[in-house]
């Protein structure tokens, strides 16, 4: 046999199912199971971490678990190792745990060779000197262990790109030959979390020591319909009630508000479990790569939304078309920092830099320099008609403005210029008044396709950040998802001011928002 046929042979033989309605029988593992374990440790190259991760109630545990016990007394096993699993919470680290306690309790070939020890949540053997620990990331981290093996379970409830529990269990496994991770989980919410981070660089399959299994409902797929329930879910009428999951597909789809939470946990699709101000299915289908130099010479209306000390200024560009609108989000935020900052929000800023979704500035504070510099090219290659504006430090950037030669009018809407500015600005309120128009024009694009969006991710996170607010009269305007006050949605600020402006713009022809060539808000 191979070593992944010794394994499963041996979880076959020795392990019982910890709890279900099979609970007390010999485990016998299903094919897409013995696959993954095939996976895992057969194979040319030495499998340094293995990602596992399909929708809930498909036994993820329980398969954790059973690894666990693999490695602490089976044929894994090495003399004197350091096992370990990580949570996010207490409650979840004792799940698994209690499983793998469960499997050896249950066991007559294991129950006589390993102790468990509830309290510490630990399990040892004491003929081997194999010891399992269950830690939670709400305890202080130990920096002193020295894993052979290690779970990370749920993963996908980190939220950010970065975990202090993670980042500590895999430097210490580095002083182990041949360490390995599993991790095991759901789908994160967003492209900027520590398990989606790692599920898309193994998608590359850059390294051939991750190895990755994904089981997810594809995007184009009706959500409610069981072919994308099994696509995400391989044990759907196996163990798992098919009739049960049915029922939750048919509850998300009479209540949207469900409809997150069935994406995330059953279809296991990135979807942000507090539902957004806008769908993300129908945010995903207005991305497009586009490329704003092939729009040299076209108009152009903008929106701008500068920031304080540390957050991100956007000055979206929205071009009119036949259908509707092209749209480019440009951010900027300080260089100094920025690694921190990325840890504070738990958003990947410092990479997206590197990437070219936002450019960093010197200092501590935006530098409106560069801002004005981009103006100043921008207006050197496509016809900018009007940027409208949020009047918060609207002042440091005119004087950045006049620095790199560029003349600004700010004039009121439906008034005319008194010159012939470089530049005309409209002010912009951010009240209810003023704004509730703006979402109706950006939402209304987005729901009929009339609009495309450059992908860039800073304007996903700042679109899915965003929820509407609403006054007495029914009237809206954006602000930032309950407990996200961290969450930044200056690029869909700025992007709504720019539509706005665009709204009855066609390729050929004017605005209905201007008068005498002055835009009319």
């Amino acid at each position: 046999m191979t070593r992944g046929e010794r394994n499963v042979a041996w979880i076959e033989a020795t392990c019982r199912i910890p709890e279900g309605k099979f609970v007390g029988q010999p485990v016998k593992l299903r094919p897409w199971q013995r696959q993954m374990i095939l996976g895992v440790y057969d194979g040319e190259v030495v499998t340094r971490r293995a990602i596992f991760s399909f929708g809930r109630k498909n036994a993820k545990t329980t398969l954790a678990a059973l690894l666990t016990v693999l490695h602490l007394c089976g044929p894994e096993a090495r003399p004197n190792s350091q096992l370990f699993s990580t949570a996010q919470s207490r409650d979840q680290a004792a799940i698994l745990f209690a499983l793998a306690a469960k499997i050896v309790r249950m066991s007559p070939d294991l129950r006589e060779y390993v102790v468990v020890r509830d309290t510490a949540k630990q399990l040892f053997c004491p003929e081997l000197g194999t010891l399992y620990r269950a830690l939670s990331a709400e305890a202080s981290t130990a920096y002193g262990l020295s894993p052979v093996f290690v779970v990370h379970d749920e993963l996908g409830q980190v939220r950010g790109p970065r975990s202090e529990l993670y980042e500590a269990m895999e430097t210490a496994a580095g002083a182990q030959d041949n360490p390995l991770s599993i991790i095991i989980s759901t789908q994160a919410p967003t492209d900027g979390d520590l398990l989606s981070v790692l599920i898309d660089d193994a998608k590359k399959a850059a390294d051939p020591k991750t190895k990755l299994f994904l089981f997810t409902a594809p995007e184009g797929l009706d959500p409610f319909s069981e072919e994308a329930i099994r696509a995400a879910n391989p044990a759907f009428g196996d163990f798992l009630n098919a009739d049960e999951v049915r029922d939750q597909a048919e509850s998300a789809r009479r209540m949207p508000a469900r409809e997150a939470a069935y994406r995330n946990l059953i279809l296991n699709q990135r979807v942000h479990m507090v539902s957004p101000w806008i769908n993300q299915s129908e945010w995903e289908a207005c991305q497009f790569y586009l490329n704003l130099e092939e729009y040299d010479g076209q108009p152009c209306y903008g929106g701008l939304d500068l920031s304080g000390k540390n957050d991100l200024t956007a000055l979206v560009l929205s071009f009119p078309t036949a259908e509707g609108c092209d749209v480019f989000p440009m951010f900027w935020t300080p260089e100094e920092g920025l690694a921190d900052r990325a840890t504070r929000d738990r958003v990947p800023y410092d990479q997206w830099a590197l990437s070219g979704y936002l450019t960093p500035t010197p200092g501590r504070s935006i530098d409106f320099a560069w801002v004005a510099e981009r103006i100043r090219d921008l207006l050197e290659t496509v016809q900018v008609k009007a940027i409208a504006f949020d009047r918060y430090r609207i002042t440091d950037l005119l004087r950045e403005l006049t620095e790199v030669g560029v003349s600004t009018e700010i004039v009121a809407a439906g008034a005319e210029p008194t010159g012939r500015p470089d530049l005309i600005l409209i002010p912009h309120g951010q009240g209810y008044k003023d704004m509730s128009p703006a979402v109706e024009t950006v939402e209304t694009a987005i729901l009929n396709h009339t609009v495309r969006f450059q992908k860039n991710p800073a304007m996903t996170m700042c679109a899915l950040n965003a929820v509407c607010t609403y006054d007495a009269a029914g009237n809206r305007k954006f602000d930032k998802r309950p407990g996200k006050s961290i969450g930044r949605i200056d690029g869909i600020v700025a992007a709504a001011m720019a539509m706005r402006c665009t709204v009855g713009v066609t390729a050929s022809g004017p605005s209905v928002y201007e008068t005498r060539g002055v835009l009319s808000l």
